[in-house]
């Protein structure tokens, strides 16, 4: 019998299968498509460089200016007894101390001059001192766009950094337990080579690189909330420590912007307040620098460079590709006095003249090559797996040889700087080419997979070329020992400026190929992979129809009669959405396709009303709330919505209204609490009529009135027209929200305690028992999702039930479903249900990229940062809406259709209709799931794979995955109270 437990059992296990063919299928496809780049073991050395071709050095070779010069040949045995002799490195360092200062996730309008952007805006020109220092005349410093390549989360930033390598997709899973960097990078490469570094401030660099620092003053940096500890302790160690001599290379990590954005979006007092408080600081260490730069004074040679690890969108996210995350500023300041600038065809300057007629210029540079040209300023060996190029401006700047705009009419003294500087370049070039054609040479030989041979006889042809101009150009010219003066140097100039474009067009080839190819993509794995998961939906597909047979078997006059035409328009919606993800417009504009599709279905329900002529107020309100949602999801996409608050800012002042009258300031705090009320109401009406479960009834009922009630004083706590005293703004900040928590992992609790003592056969309204325990679990997960989600929880909530209940209303206007294909299950409510929780997590303000997290929802309630707790309340917040509400409440589209008596047969179907109903949920993700790793399969080459078709994979299979084991859950809890 079909409500036997051995019939559940047969019913029951299938989620599960399905879910293990999920887990294996998406393990194989993500190991071929998310590998990540191989990590070399080796490192670089000193005496490496006697292995490459790059000597003589310029600056050992005699000047063409000198007149008494001869030839000089190096041995071997001399190249390596002047590095045992520790003479020198791979290059003469430039600078004898470093200051870095990184201001996290700095944007380049922070730093830059207002001029060059279309429209002033509040948070510009806010940076008024490294303005002031890069535009002063004779000035040694410059302003640079550094062009960052994503992900743009902060460890992968660090990482890219310090490495000079490209960051990998999957490490952004790292990001908030960054492992300890293991391949060579810079800050290794300054500890072995005798540099002190000292680091303060966001202490991810001690997770980062464990036991390299001399001293170190780390501070917590995953409280988004916190705007001013990890800023605070910066300022406390870094004035004093610019007095001291105990370090090399100082590091300095400010997050209070970061964190600001996060918060409040950039367009926001606190930001532009923490722009002016870093102004002040810039101000000081740049006088204190400068006061000492004196002849053999501390600071005579020390570089500073000021400079962000990514950028910011307009609401503060970051992580992604768009041209906000992946632009940030460096600044960069010698403090030498350095001549104009440096040789035209190196110049990347873009200027433009302020209203005084001054010109004001920014130059250009990649973050990929930080670490190399650091690397080159102080003289240690560059690490082996960078592949950057060493930064032309940044190293003329920092090695004080600028030289003037124009070479003619010079004096032998102007040819001779000229021609120093570019013999140096041009010797740092060419080390800089010798150690990526070694590295290319050694990751192709070690890898899996590594490039292909086209690829890297390309590479090999440009190098090539660059080593026959080194040895029969340059070298000759280096040691020719001529004196003819004008014509000489005018060679030798022309000799170098092509030497160093030979070298540049090699590096640049180089990153590029790395940029366009450097993922590893196993196509095996990644077939087996999609295989399988294939194959689970033929796995999934089998189960429906099984389920449908014993539907049939209890109901033998329940018979397919053909495919009726809602099942035709529900499979041609999902077949559509799945279709768009082939698209990278659709994957940014999903929750528009989404609502679109979902108010196409809606339409579909007006006709069959309006043919009918009944139900037409649920057809109309359906079609009405869609439209509003749909409103609600333009704002969210638009990413102007830096506020979580229902009444943000800007669909008031899209509407025309000023937001700051007190009489929308009181309904955007009244409204949800009123919301919140009603909802209360609306449990208790839920529940009051029914005779099962009292005690269980009252206990949740009043527990979750008792939350609702919490989260309104919350709210109130929180509300600006209040004025709160700070203890109990303290209360109502963590300790209310902790005890929302406790409240809903107790009822979570009763209820998995309730499943094991649950009395059998004690009622015949299986219905009423279906329903009570649908509205148990839910009300046990819905008050730690509202809190989560802000003051928009209400309307998510209120969205959810108006919708839910349309559906549920007009699922039986097709009054001959029951004779369909489907049998006792109605495709299209299913598909509808579906489609409403996609527009659910786009309308919560998400979207399916790693800036689309609301990272400060994981702080509700806590100020210190535990991963694994905070990890749980950011996937509750994330998932809350648009997985965990929509999969419990599955059973309303059974229990509100089905006419439930006491006989056994009726207990079966209802049992059945059920099964059916999570399945057909399932197979509906599972789908579309199917169909996102095929296009990201397909489009794995894209240009926008990494930054829009990788986090959509991602978001995808942890929701698929999600949805499996919530199913399978659900299938325990709700079947075990339907028993003979």
């Amino acid at each position: 019998m079909a409500g036997s437990s051995n019939e559940k059992r047969r019913l029951i296990w299938p989620f599960f299968l399905i879910l293990i063919l999920h887990c294996v299928a998406i393990l194989l496809f993500t190991r071929g498509f998310l590998l990540t780049r191989t990590e070399l073991s080796s490192f670089s050395h000193c005496a490496d460089i006697s292995q490459s071709p790059c000597f003589p050095s310029p600056l050992e070779a005699p000047s063409t200016c000198s007149s008494s010069s001869s030839p000089r040949n190096f041995s071997e045995t001399d190249r390596v007894n002047r590095h045992e002799r520790g003479e020198r490195c791979w290059t003469k360092p430039a600078i004898d101390r470093l200051v870095i200062i990184v201001l996290d996730a700095l944007r380049f309008d922070f730093v830059a001059p207002s001029i060059f952007f279309d429209e002033k805006k509040p948070w510009m020109d806010k940076l008024k001192v490294l303005q002031k220092l890069a535009y002063d005349k004779g000035s040694s410093a410059r302003i640079f766009k550094a062009l960052a390549d994503p992900p743009t989360t902060s460890l992968q930033r660090l990482k890219g950094l310090t490495t000079g390598g490209l960051p990998t997709f999957i490490d952004v899973g790292n990001s908030f337990g960054a492992p300890a960097i293991v391949e060579d990078n810079l800050i290794h490469q300054l500890v072995q080579n005798g540099k002190r570094v000292l680091m303060m401030g966001d202490d991810t660099w001690l997770q980062l690189f464990p036991d390299h620092f001399e001293k170190s003053y780390p501070y917590p940096s995953f409280n988004v909330k916190d705007l001013h500890t990890v800023d605070d302790g910066c300022i406390k160690h870094l004035l004093p420590s610019l007095y001291r001599e105990d370090w090399d290379v100082l590091i300095a990590h400010f997050l209070g912007v970061d964190h600001a954005g996060h918060i409040f979006g950039v367009d926001s007092s606190p930001m532009v307040e923490k722009l002016e408080q870093y102004n002040a600081i810039l101000e000081k260490v740049t006088e204190v620098l400068k006061n000492q730069s004196g002849p053999g004074d501390l600071h005579e040679n020390t570089f500073l460079l000021v400079m962000g690890d990514h950028g910011q969108t307009t609401n503060g996210d970051h992580g992604g590709g768009t041209a906000e995350e992946v632009e940030t500023s460096l600044f960069a300041m010698s403090m030498k006095k350095s001549p104009a600038s440096v040789p035209a065809a190196l110049d990347s300057s873009v200027c433009k003249l302020d209203l005084d007629g001054n010109k004001m210029c920014f130059s250009f540079v990649q973050q990929l090559d930080f670490a190399v040209t650091v690397a080159a300023l102080l003289g240690v060996p560059f690490p082996f797996g960078s592949i950057g190029r060493v930064n032309p401006e940044i190293y003329a700047l920092a090695a004080g040889t600028w030289n003037q705009q124009s070479t003619t009419n010079t004096n032998c003294k102007d040819w001779l700087n000229l021609e120093e500087w570019m013999q140096n370049y041009a010797h740092v070039l060419c080390i800089n080419s010798w150690q990526v054609k070694r590295y290319i040479d050694v990751y192709s030989a070690s890898s899996v997979i590594g490039f292909s041979s086209e690829d890297l006889l390309h590479v090999e042809e440009i190098y090539a070329q660059a080593l026959n101009n080194w040895s029969n150009s340059v070298q000759k010219s280096f040691l020719s020992g001529q004196e003819t003066l004008n014509d000489n140097f005018a060679s030798t100039l022309s000799s170098l400026e092509g030497q160093i474009n030979t070298y540049s067009n090699f590096l640049a080839s180089v990153a590029e190929l790395a940029r366009s190819k450097w993922t590893e993509f196993d196509l095996w794995m990644m077939g087996a992979g999609i295989g399988i998961m294939l194959f689970s939906l033929l796995v999934h597909f089998i189960a429906f129809r099984r389920a449908h047979m014993l539907c049939q078997a209890t109901y033998p006059s329940v018979r397919a009669s053909g495919i009726s035409s809602r099942v035709v328009f529900a499979v041609f919606m999902v077949a559509m959405r799945a279709c768009s993800f082939l698209s990278n417009s659709y994957i940014l504009t999903e929750g528009k396709v989404a609502n679109f599709l979902l108010g196409t279905t809606g339409i579909l329900n007006l006709r069959y009303s309006i043919m009918e002529n009944k139900m037409l107020t649920e057809a109309v309100a359906f079609l009405l709330l869609i439209s509003i949602s749909r409103f609600i999801v333009e704002i969210g996409l638009s990413k102007q919505a830096v506020s979580a608050m229902l009444m943000s800012t800007y669909p008031l002042r899209m509407l025309g209204i000023d937001e700051s009258h007190f009489f929308w300031v009181f309904i955007s705090e009244i409204v949800p609490i009123l919301a919140l009320v009603f909802l209360a109401y609306l449990l208790y009406t839920t529940t009051s009529g029914s005779s099962c479960w009292r005690v269980f009834k009252i206990i949740f009922t009043t527990a979750t009135v008792l939350s609702y009630m919490l989260i309104a004083v919350h709210w109130a706590l929180e509300s600006n027209m209040l004025e709160i005293p700070l203890v109990l703004e303290g209360i109502g900040r963590n300790s209310v929200p902790r005890i929302i928590y406790a409240i809903g992992c107790g009822l979570l609790v009763l209820l998995a305690v309730a499943q094991l003592f649950k009395q059998k056969g004690k009622t015949s309204d299986y219905k009423e028992v279906l329903v009570i325990k649908t509205v148990t679990m839910l009300s046990a997960w819905s008050s730690t999702i509202i809190i989560l989600l802000g003051r928009q929880g209400f309307l998510v909530s209120l969205v959810s039930i108006i919708a839910g209940w349309c559906i549920i209303r007009l699922e039986n206007l097709e009054q001959d479903t029951m004779n369909g294909f489907i049998g006792a299950t109605d495709i299209l409510s299913v598909t509808q249900w579906s489609l409403l929780a996609v527009s659910l997590f786009y309308l919560t303000g998400h979207w399916c990229a790693f800036d689309g997290l609301r990272y400060g929802a994981a702080f509700i309630g806590f100020d210190e940062f535990i991963l694994v707790r905070q990890a749980i309340l950011l996937a509750i917040e994330t998932f809350g809406a648009s997985h965990i509400l929509p999969i419990l409440a599955l059973p309303f589209l059974v229990s509100f259709k089905h006419q439930c008596c006491g006989s056994n047969k009726k207990r079966g179907t209802l049992f059945i209709k059920l099964s059916q109903v999570l399945l057909m949920y399932g197979l509906i993700t599972a789908v579309t799931t199917s169909l996102t790793i095929v296009c990201v399969t397909i489009q794995r080459r894209h240009l926008m794979v990494w930054g829009l078709f990788a986090p959509k994979f991602v978001f995808d299979v942890v929701g698929l995955l999600l949805t499996d084991v919530l199913i399978c859950l659900s299938s325990i809890y709700y079947f075990s109270g339907i028993d003979e």
